[in-house]
């Protein structure tokens, strides 16, 4: 019989799925039409830095060159305990993980005016680090307000519920 062959505990299984990093603002500023989870390569460092929540999703965006998927912008800050030499540039250009359909599949629907791929979240799923990316389309203030007040609307609804 081998090590370890038992069950996994429920807070076990939820540490292996945890997220890492959210990117709160684009539900707000981007109507989110479709999402996709890819991988993402990363450096050692990176690795480290990332599962101790330092990364910024904030002003991330994806684009497709020469058929790859990239993400931009995204920041995950130098780990503390390497030297910085063996450090990476927190802003540098990463290589996201996802199938030749599925990428081809994003270029369409990028070739339409408006649309946008932005990261919405890093989380853990087991010992990979995946990023969910989705496909956008940008707000104007008044479909915000408009968002904002279906978001009002519904949380007084619930709240009626649960006190009736």
């Amino acid at each position: 019989m081998g090590k370890g062959g038992g069950k996994k505990s429920a807070a076990a299984r939820a540490a292996a799925n945890r997220l890492l990093a959210d990117n709160r603002l684009a539900r707000h500023q981007y109507e989110i039409l479709e999402t996709l989870e890819t991988g993402i390569e990363l450096l050692g460092t990176e690795v480290k830095s990332v599962r101790a929540g330092q990364a910024n999703l904030r002003d991330g965006f994806c684009l497709i060159r020469r058929g790859e998927l990239h993400l931009h912008n995204v920041h995950i800050s130098p780990h503390t305990h390497a030297s910085r030499y063996f450090n990476h540039d927190p802003l540098r250009v990463r290589r996201l993980l996802a199938h030749r359909r599925e990428i081809d599949k994003l270029r369409g629907h990028l070739e339409q005016k408006g649309l946008t791929l932005i990261p919405l979240n890093l989380h853990l799923q087991g010992s990979w680090i995946k990023v969910t990316i989705g496909l956008g389309k940008g707000r104007k203030l008044h479909d915000k307000r408009a968002a904002a007040k279906d978001k009002q609307v519904k949380k007084e609804t619930r709240d009626a519920i649960a006190r009736y």
